[in-house]
């Protein structure tokens, strides 16, 4: 199977296929420079220069058994990571961009990265927590601390990130079989539901202009967040509305994890795949 990574440009309406490798690789980030995607594959990390694609190792130390998610600090100095080398459960670690020595950031295992706040303070991020254990929603300051679990209220919570205004965490939530999009408003504690239909909505991700969300529509019926499925990349109005269908491709799992749109907001980058 052959991994491609593209580009959608929202003024253009117009799929880009920037790279394609024999490699499984997965969840692009775009750089906040705007210069290099982040791509992982095969346990490690890869930088993606767009001025000449290719899949150039990033040093992750002792990290060597990464998952898909993974992104940058606003500022663009810095990596965070979820890998399980040290813990044989996944945890959440940051790094310089240049790639180093990886610092931990949660004690509490397993956690899965999934946002970084605008402001550069905080994660958000999913881990199993509870008894029975369960997905839930969680936050920790950026250089570790005391993690604090904002939501339990659902039997899943995957894929959380932040609103460019910092105000809100969207996230999809499951419940009975049924997965929605919701969002947390972080001053008032508060939930909403942003999408109410027949589709199972993964992973949002609100836009930097604060306008748009894109997520990932499987078809009725699919249990979990499966690859190899032709899947939808829809787009939601930042407040709520009726979603737009961009484009159908074969991904699922892998194709748009983690936050992936370019910095000023008028593209997004995603993996499909070619069986």
């Amino acid at each position: 199977m052959k991994s491609q990574l593209a580009v959608w440009d929202l003024k253009t309406q117009v799929k880009c296929v920037i790279f394609e490798s024999s490699k499984h690789i997965e969840a692009p980030n775009w750089s906040p420079c705007g210069r290099f995607l982040l791509v992982n594959g095969e346990g490690r990390l890869f930088r993606v220069p767009l001025d000449a694609p290719a899949l150039q190792p990033v040093d992750t130390g002792a990290a060597v058994s990464l998952n898909n998610d993974h992104g940058f600090s606003p500022d663009g100095t810095q990596i965070a990571i979820s890998d399980k080398t040290e813990t044989g459960e996944s945890c959440i670690y940051t790094l310089p961009v240049s790639g180093g020595t990886p610092t931990r950031i949660t004690q509490n295992v397993p956690s899965y990265w999934h946002g970084w706040s605008p402001d550069g303070l905080t994660h958000t991020y999913v881990g199993f927590r509870g008894t029975p254990r369960k997905a839930v929603l969680l936050s920790i300051p950026a250089n570790g601390g005391t993690e604090t679990c904002l939501c339990d209220a659902f039997d899943h919570i995957d894929g959380p990130d932040y609103s460019a205004d910092g105000s809100w965490i969207w996230f999809n939530g499951e419940r009975d079989g049924t997965v929605e999009l919701w969002r947390y408003n972080l001053k008032t504690a508060s939930l909403e539901q942003m999408t109410k239909d027949e589709r199972i909505n993964w992973f949002p991700h609100p836009s930097p202009s604060g306008k748009h969300v894109v997520y990932l529509a499987y078809p009725e019926g699919t249990i979990g967040h499966p690859a190899e499925k032709d899947v939808e990349l829809r787009l939601l109005p930042a407040e709520g509305g009726t979603p737009k269908i961009l484009l159908s491709l074969f991904g699922g799992q892998g194709t748009i994890n983690v936050p992936s749109w370019h910095p000023e907001g008028d593209k997004f980058a995603f993996m499909q795949y070619l069986p």
